[in-house]
């Protein structure tokens, strides 16, 4: 099982977890040239003429020696002016994962046809040309991070010169550095865009950059995970701790109501509405006054609670007001012997052992792996004719946890924990001109959407620039794109900011 899109428990003790050890670090084939195809697109009833490359950035050390190979994709339009012509820099997360679901799911010239909410089921897969594509609006350069995919850490290069949030930081922005520079894009508009991990990324890359006099004119955070002090809800509350359950509540409502576990349940918005104001007052104060809440106040919570997620009064108060996410996951539908998604719970699975507290395995997983990792390579080695021996790595979660490393969550002097919302602050101040578009699934149990606004309403911004954060809210999970209607409703979003970002070019 994997983890592509996903980040890790809060305390870094529980990241440092071995997995068993990994064969030792293969030879290294010479390098394979880069591909270089022609393609059309139709799009927005103009045809467009493009050019997609698949090859390896070379990243090297302070002494100028190779330390790795970084594979990417980029689709650039034909005939463009680049020092007018945008060019985005798109990445999914993990942290170990290559970034083959942006590639094949969300706004490149072509997507994988999946199951909306139901599995995919076994191949033959379909590509389809992708009428959502962003290609109109920028070139689009997706990057699998290093060791993924098909790069390797080669010649001097060590994983932990790799793996870890500042080095991979630094790797990536060395790796757009070498981009523009070989490519003639130093004038070209600049965006970043990340997925899960992706965003965390996405947040200390954007300060990287700039304070290597690299300005951006956007960043697209796409199912984010900002601060891990308020993003789980892992383990037991003693001693408090309950802000992962006041963000986590309206995500379990939203899945409650899709699979109609809500008695006489108004629209989704008039619901999560109710449940956002319930959590903010009522419910917070509950858990905040602990042993002190009163019978009566902690009755009215229980039954609202009931209201909202469908689950028992009994099982809410054997909880005490807290259920853990990945617990009511199998806790919903545990009469029917069925568990939904932490990815997208949206998707359903059946269980082995129907008493299980937690799932074994996640069921978007289970739906969408074998679609995406099949027809990657088909797209990579077959269309655009990528010609290597090597195999793609989809994730390397088995290399990073492997020996007893870890990836190196410390960042900057914070050895504890992961908060990447002074970075975005930082970098939105010094630069006021920088738009953000935060995109959310109201069905991910990943990175939570509610958790995602209060992060981003806690920058202490000034309010001109509070006002350049842009929300898309939509009836998906984590991987919003995996929704058709929602994906289209997130492509028209994305063309107007991008028009508003472009405006003055």
């Amino acid at each position: 099982m994997h983890f592509k899109l996903r980040v890790f428990p809060i305390t870094l003790a529980a990241l440092a977890i071995a997995l068993p050890a990994a064969a030792a670090k293969p030879q290294i084939p010479v390098m394979t040239p880069d591909a270089i195809t022609h393609h059309r697109l139709a799009l927005g009833g103009r045809t467009l003429a493009y050019t997609a490359r698949a090859g390896t950035i070379t990243l090297r050390n302070g002494d100028d020696q190779p330390i790795a190979r970084v594979f990417y994709t980029a689709y650039t339009l034909d005939g463009a002016d680049p020092s007018k012509r945008a060019v985005t820099f798109i990445y999914n997360g993990g942290p170990g994962s290559s970034t083959m679901w942006l590639r094949m799911g969300s706004f490149g010239p072509v997507r994988v046809q999946t199951g909306d909410g139901q599995p995919t089921g076994p191949p033959p897969y379909r590509i389809v040309d992708n009428r959502y594509s962003l290609l109109d609006k920028t070139d689009m350069v997706f990057i699998d991070m290093p060791g993924s995919g098909f790069g390797r850490i080669i010649g001097a290069g060590k994983p932990s010169d790799l793996w870890g949030v500042d080095e991979d930081v630094a790797a990536f922005g060395q790796f757009i550095q070498r981009y523009i520079t070989r490519f003639n894009r130093w004038n070209s508009p600049r965006f970043l865009f990340g997925e899960s991990y992706g965003t965390t990324r996405s947040s200390v890359l954007a300060k990287y950059l700039q304070d290597a006099g690299i300005g951006l004119n956007g960043v697209v955070l796409l199912s984010s995970f900002l601060n891990s002090n308020i993003d789980y809800n892992d383990g037991a509350p003693i001693g408090g701790g309950d802000w992962g359950f006041i963000l986590y509540l309206p995500t379990e409502a939203a899945t409650a109501w899709y699979h109609h576990a809500v008695p006489d349940a108004p629209s989704l918005t008039a619901l999560l509405s109710e449940v956002e104001n319930f959590a903010l007052t009522e419910y917070l104060d509950v858990l905040g006054q602990g042993a002190r809440a009163t019978p009566a106040r902690y009755n009215d919570v229980v039954a609202k609670l009931h209201r909202y997620t469908g689950l028992s009064e009994r099982y809410i108060r054997s909880s005490d007001l807290r259920i853990p996410y990945d617990r009511f996951e199998n806790e919903l539908l545990r009469e029917s012997g069925r568990t939904v998604g932490r990815i997208d719970s949206r998707f359903e699975t059946y269980v082995l052992d129907r008493p299980e507290v937690s799932p074994d395995w996640d069921a978007t997983d289970a739906a969408i792996d074998s679609v995406f990792t099949s027809m990657s390579n088909y797209y990579l080695r077959q269309v655009l004719r990528y010609n290597t021996p090597l195999l793609y790595r989809a994730n390397i979660y088995g290399l990073i946890y492997a020996d007893g490393q870890s990836w190196d969550f410390k960042h900057g002097l914070n050895a504890q924990i992961l908060n990447v919302t002074p970075d975005l602050a930082q970098t939105m101040t010094y630069n006021p001109s920088l738009k953000v578009f935060s995109a959310n699934g109201y069905f991910d149990f990943a990175t939570p959407f509610f958790a995602t606004v209060y992060a981003l309403d806690h920058l202490y911004l000034a309010p001109a620039i509070q006002r350049n954060i842009t929300y898309g809210f939509y009836d998906s999970g984590h991987m919003v794109y995996l929704h058709p209607e929602a994906l289209r409703r997130f492509h028209d979003d994305l063309e107007r900011w991008y028009a508003e970002a472009l405006r003055n070019v």
